[in-house]
C-alpha cells in the first residue's frame, strides 16, 4: 500500500448509509417501480423485473428517503445473497427500494462512487465484511449501524478515479458482450417461435396456394398477408419442408398437417441428475465440473464453481441443462462435459440438434411454471412428468436447417461468452491488487490493452 493511502471507515466517507423501505405496499398492475434485492444487477437496477406500487405509496416512500439518487451505491443487504451484488446509480432512477437493499451515498470529496463499488466487489472485502458485519440469524442480514464501522483503504481521489476507470473499461466490455448475447438469443428465439410456435411458414404457404386457414389462426394469417412483400420468403429447400395446411389435434389445437403430437420423452434424451456424496465436492478443480442447480447458471453457460471426484450422472458438451428443483425451468447449456446433481436434468434431441433443444426447452417455461407453483415447499418436476410434457414431432431435415440458422447466433454467443470469462477473470485478478496498491495504474492499463 502506498504511504499516502488512508484507512477510514464507511461511516466517515459516506454522507448516508441506510436501506430501503421496511414497509411493503400493495402491488398494483400499473404504477411506479419498487425494486428489491432480486432486481439488483451489477450494471444497475433492472426495472423490468420490479413490481409496481401506487403513485401515492411511491410518493410517501420518496419522502422517507427510499429513492436513490445518481452517485449512490446499492448493495444487497439481506438473505443468502447479502453482499453478493453491488452497483452504482449512474442515471436518474425512477424507483424506490425495499429494505433488502442498502443505500450508500459517498462523500464525493473523499471517495469516488465507482471506486466504492469496486471495494465491495473485491473477494477480500466480501470475506472481511461477511465475517464481521453479517448477523448470525437464520436469514443473513447486514447490520447497518455496525456496517458503518467497516474499514476501507483510500488512495488519493485522482487515483481512485483512475482505478475505477481501468476496472470500468473491463466492465463496459463485459456489459457490451452481455447485451450482444441478449440480442442474439432474442433473434434465435424469434426464429424458433416463427417456425415452431406461430407456424409463419405454414401460413405463408397456405396464403400462396390459396388454402383455407383455420378461423382460430385467421388473425395471424391477416397479419402475415398485410406484410405483403415485406415477408421474407424462405429458401425453397426450407419452404418446401413446411406444409400449406393445418390439422386439428386434441392436445395442441391446430398444428401443421403431417406433423405429429409427441412428448419430451419420445423426442429428447433426458438424463435426470443425481447428487454424489458431499465429501466428493471441491472448489479446487479436482475431478469434473459439477452443476447442482440454478446457483451455477449464467446467461447461457453455468460457471465452474464446484467440482466432483465421484460423478454419478453426466451431461455432454452442448447438452441443454434444465433446473428441475426450486425453481423449475431455468435453462442453460453445458459448455464442457460435466456432472449434474439432482437439481438439474440434461436434455438433447434424439437427432443431436443442440440449438433446437435449447430453444425448445425455453418454450416450455409456461409448463415448468406449473410445477413450480404446485410444490408444497419447493417446486420440482420428476422424470415421468418431464418426459410427458407435450412436444411436436418435426421433420429431421427441418431441424437440421434450424440448427444451421440458429447456430450462427449461438456460435457468436459462445464467442462472446468466452470473451466475458476472459475479461471477468482479468477484472477479478486486478481488482484486489489495484485496491491494495500491489499493481499500479500503468501496469494495469497495459494488461487491459493486451486483452482482445
Amino acid at each position: 500500500m502506498a504511504s499516502e493511502w488512508l484507512v477510514k471507515t464507511l461511516g466517515q466517507v459516506c454522507e448516508k448509509i441506510t436501506d430501503g423501505s421496511h414497509q411493503s405496499p400493495k402491488s398494483v398492475d400499473a404504477g411506479k417501480p419498487m425494486a428489491s434485492v432480486k432486481d439488483l444487477r451489477t450494471y444497475g437496477v433492472e426495472l423490468s423485473t420490479a413490481r409496481h406500487i401506487s403513485e401515492e405509496d411511491f410518493d410517501k416512500l420518496v419522502k422517507q428517503g427510499c429513492k436513490p439518487i445518481v452517485g449512490d451505491v446499492l448493495i444487497a443487504k439481506d438473505g443468502n445473497s447479502a453482499l453478493d451484488t453491488v452497483c452504482t446509480v449512474d442515471n436518474p432512477l425512477e424507483a424506490v427500494l425495499l429494505s433488502s437493499v442498502a443505500i450508500l451515498r459517498p462523500d464525493q470529496k473523499q471517495i469516488d462512487s465507482s471506486f466504492l463499488k469496486y471495494y465491495f466487489m473485491s473477494a477480500d472485502t466480501i470475506n472481511y465484511l461477511k465475517h464481521n458485519f453479517i448477523s448470525g440469524a437464520a436469514i443473513p442480514r447486514v447490520i447497518l449501524k455496525d456496517f458503518k464501522k467497516a474499514e476501507i483503504t483510500l488512495p488519493p481521489l485522482p487515483e481512485q478515479k483512475a482505478i475505477a476507470h481501468v476496472l470500468g473499461t473491463l466492465d463496459d466490455r463485459i456489459e457490451l458482450n452481455r447485451r450482444m448475447n441478449e440480442t442474439l438469443e432474442g433473434m434465435a428465439q424469434a426464429l424458433f417461435k416463427s417456425w415452431f410456435v406461430d407456424f409463419d411458414p405454414v401460413i405463408d404457404n397456405a396464403l400462396a396456394s390459396g388454402k383455407e386457414v383455420p378461423e382460430e389462426l385467421s388473425e395471424k394469417a391477416q397479419a402475415r398477408a398485410a406484410l405483403g412483400d415485406k415477408r421474407r420468403p424462405l429458401p425453397e429447400a426450407i419452404r418446401s419442408l413446411f406444409p400449406d395446411e393445418f390439422i386439428y389435434s386434441d392436445e395442441l389445437g391446430w398444428i401443421p398437417k403431417g406433423w405429429e403430437v409427441s412428448c419430451v420423452g419420445d423426442e429428447f434424451d433426458v438424463t435426470m441428475g443425481q447428487s454424489p456424496p458431499g465429501t466428493t465436492y471441491n472448489e479446487t478443480g479436482e475431478g469434473v465440473p459439477f452443476f447442482q442447480g440454478r446457483a451455477d447458471f449464467g446467461f447461457r453457460y453455468p460457471s465452474n464453481r464446484v467440482y466432483c471426484t465421484a460423478p454419478k450422472r453426466f451431461a455432454k458438451q452442448g447438452d441443454t441443462l434444465v433446473s428441475v428443483r426450486a425453481p423449475v425451468g431455468d435453462v442453460n447449456m453445458a459448455h464442457v462435459d460435466c456432472c449434474v446433481g439432482r437439481g438439474v436434468a440434461a436434455i438433447r434431441h434424439k437427432t443431436g440438434s443442440g440449438s433446437y433443444t435449447y430453444y425448445a426447452m425455453h418454450e416450455l417455461r409456461e409448463h415448468f411454471n406449473k410445477f413450480e407453483a404446485e410444490g408444497t415447499v419447493f417446486g420440482s418436476i420428476n422424470q415421468k412428468d418431464f418426459k410427458e410434457l407435450l412436444q411436436l414431432k418435426i421433420d429431421n431435415r427441418l431441424l437440421k436447417h434450424f440448427d444451421t440458422h440458429a447456430g450462427i447466433y449461438d456460435q457468436k454467443i459462445e464467442r462472446n461468452s468466452l470473451a466475458i470469462i476472459t475479461l471477468t477473470t482479468l477484472r477479478d485478478t486486478l481488482l484486489p491488487k489495484l485496491l491494495s496498491g500491489e499493481v499500479r495504474i500503468p501496469d494495469a492499463e497495459t494488461m487491459v490493452e493486451e486483452v482482445n
